[in-house]
């Protein structure tokens, strides 16, 4: 699904058919899972196709690759520039980007001295699906921000989103909502959490999250919709019977949430602020002032 014989990567300064894009094993990003990525989406535009906040996305990807001290000699510019063309060369319009940067050979617990810059992109439709969620709270933590940088996108920080994804669906459900180190909820497997409850939303705040673009955005337009939204510390029980809920991410867009450990929310989807969002969000990605947002 995320590529065919005719798909063209981009790799260390070369155009490549996605066949000839070979890794070593022996790479740290393999071997212990030090390397950081980005995921972005492009949306066809009045203005023509649009990567919506392409420069943030990739401020994020220096900002990770710095703080896992990768080097990578590529500005933002570069980045964008690359991504444009990515998406030309393979006559994408509306399409999920997953640049990659991945580190060369070291069995060393040092980060590696080489690394490599992998751009894709392929048709996606939102990675939940289009259906309203069934959640559950999951055994598992988010990892202590303080034995990790939980706002850097690294690879290795997902084994933890793998295994609680994977207990929700082996128990039924379509995805889980972890709690962080002291009880309270932070996010999903790969998404940021909102709860309507008594005419506001409610998001967990920065510290054991990921604080994502599409979080952002949705609290930018909420703003907008005059819509309030407090960031503040909760527990599971409080989300249980709310009135509704969602989940934000670029992958996932503004996906609705059913019900969260058997409980359904109290409001149908349709008259809950997450549908209004989700229609604005929508809107505003397919805009022609998609790439000029300001982010709260």
């Amino acid at each position: 699904m995320y590529h065919n014989e005719h798909t063209t990567v981009y790799l260390n300064g070369e155009w490549k058919n996605v066949e000839q894009a070979k890794v070593a094993p022996y790479g740290q990003t393999i071997q212990n899972g030090n390397g950081v990525f980005e995921g972005l989406r492009a949306y066809p535009t009045p203005l023509g196709t649009q990567v919506f906040m392409v420069y943030e996305h990739f401020e994020r990807l220096l900002y990770s690759c710095g703080v896992m001290s990768i080097k990578l000699n590529y500005s933002v510019d570069e980045l964008v520039q690359l991504t444009y063309e990515l998406l030309d060369r393979n006559n994408l319009k509306n399409a999920y980007i997953r640049p990659l940067v991945y580190l060369g050979e070291n069995m060393d617990l040092e980060t590696a001295g080489k690394s490599n810059l992998f751009l894709s992109a392929w048709e996606w439709q939102p990675y939940l699906g289009n259906r309203l969620l069934r959640v559950m709270g999951s055994s598992f933590q988010k990892p202590n921000p303080k034995a990790f940088f939980i706002e850097a996108k690294v690879s290795g920080h997902y084994v933890n989103s793998i295994l609680a994804k994977n207990e929700a669906r082996a128990k039924g459900f379509d995805d889980a909502l972890l709690n962080d180190m002291n009880g309270f909820v932070a996010e999903g497997p790969g998404e940021n959490f909102f709860y309507e409850k008594d005419g506001c939303l409610y998001t967990a705040p920065r510290g054991h999250i990921l604080p994502g673009i599409t979080r952002a955005t949705v609290m930018q337009l909420a703003q907008d919709l005059s819509i309030p939204v407090k960031e503040t510390l909760f527990k599971m029980e409080d989300v249980e019977g709310a009135d509704g809920a969602f989940f934000t991410g670029t992958a996932a867009e503004v996906a609705g949430l059913e019900s969260l450990n058997g409980v359904k929310f109290k409001k149908a989807w349709e008259d809950t602020f997450g549908n209004t969002l989700q229609q604005a969000y929508k809107g505003l990605v397919r805009s022609a002032e998609a790439h000029i947002v300001d982010l709260v």
